[in-house]
C-alpha cells in the first residue's frame, strides 16, 4: 500500500484516488474486513484535499499540512452508511471513540506516513489547541466563581490570557491574512483554520518553556476527558504519551 504515502492533492487535480479510496472500502467491508481497518485503508488511498459533495463543502486539509482525518472518516461512512454497525460508526464520528484502539505503527501503515505526519498537525494544531482554550476557560470559570461573579466572559478571557489579544482582534487578522469575507458568524470549516492560525500564532510568539508548559495543559485536558469516554484517543492510541517538539 504504498500509494498512501502520496500527500493529499488539491480537488481539482481530480486524482483517481478518490474512486481507488471508495472502491477499496466497498470491496474491504464485502470480503469482511474489519470495518474501521477498512475505513483507515480507504483514508489512506484518498488524495483530494478539499471537494464539494452533496452541497457541502469539505475541507480536509488545513493549510496544506493539517488533515482532519475524521471529517473525511465521516464523509467516507456516509457511502457506506448501510454496511456499517451503527452504534460503532457514531461513537468514532460523534464522540471520537474507536472500536479499536491501534497504536501509531499500525495507524501508519494504515494510512502512510504523510498523512499521519499531517494528521499529528492537525491533531496539535487544532485538536489541543481547542483543549487549551477550554482548560483555561474552565480555570477562569472557578476564579470568577470563587469570587462572585456572575458575568460569564471566560472565553474571551481564555483567548488574552493564551495569546495576549482579544478573540475579536485575533479573528479580524486571520481573516485579513486568509482573506476570508468579515462577519458576524463563524462556519465549523472557519472555526478549525482559525484554531490552526493560532495555535502557529502562539508558537512565533511565546517562548518554549511557555509553550511546553501550555500543551502539557491541554494534554492533561484531553486525556481526562478520554479517560471519561474509556478511550486514549481517537486514532493512535499511544499518541497521549507523546509531547509536542518545541
Amino acid at each position: 500500500m504504498n500509494a498512501v504515502d502520496n500527500p493529499l492533492i488539491p480537488a481539482e487535480s481530480a486524482s483517481p484516488g478518490d474512486a481507488s479510496a471508495l472502491r477499496y472500502l466497498k470491496e474491504s467491508l464485502a470480503s469482511g474486513k474489519n470495518w474501521y481497518l477498512a475505513l483507515l485503508g480507504a483514508v489512506g488511498l484518498w488524495s483530494s484535499a478539499s471537494e464539494e459533495y452533496n452541497d457541502r463543502s469539505y475541507v480536509y486539509l488545513i493549510d496544506g499540512e493539517a488533515f482532519d482525518w475524521l471529517l473525511l472518516a465521516e464523509r467516507l461512512c456516509g457511502t457506506v452508511a448501510d454496511l456499517l454497525p451503527e452504534k460503532e460508526r457514531d461513537d468514532l464520528l460523534f464522540h471520537g471513540i474507536p472500536p479499536l484502539e491501534l497504536n501509531a505503527s499500525e495507524v501508519k501503515e494504515l494510512i502512510g506516513e504523510r498523512k499521519y505526519a499531517q494528521y499529528l498537525n492537525y491533531f496539535y494544531g487544532v485538536t489541543v489547541e481547542e483543549a487549551l482554550l477550554l482548560a483555561v476557560q474552565e480555570a477562569v470559570n472557578k476564579e470568577m466563581w470563587v469570587r462572585g461573579y456572575r458575568r460569564d466572559y471566560s472565553s474571551d478571557e481564555a483567548y488574552r490570557r493564551i495569546y495576549d489579544i482579544e478573540r475579536d482582534e485575533l479573528l479580524k487578522q486571520f481573516r485579513k491574512e486568509k482573506r476570508h469575507p468579515h462577519r458576524l458568524s463563524i462556519t465549523i470549516d472557519e472555526m478549525k483554520q482559525f484554531t490552526y492560525w493560532l495555535f502557529k500564532f502562539r508558537l512565533k510568539r511565546c517562548e518554549k518553556a511557555r509553550i511546553a508548559s501550555d500543551t502539557k495543559k491541554a494534554l492533561d485536558y484531553l486525556k481526562k476527558q478520554w479517560r471519561q469516554k474509556g478511550v486514549s484517543q481517537v486514532l493512535a492510541a499511544d499518541l497521549a504519551s507523546t509531547s509536542f517538539p518545541t
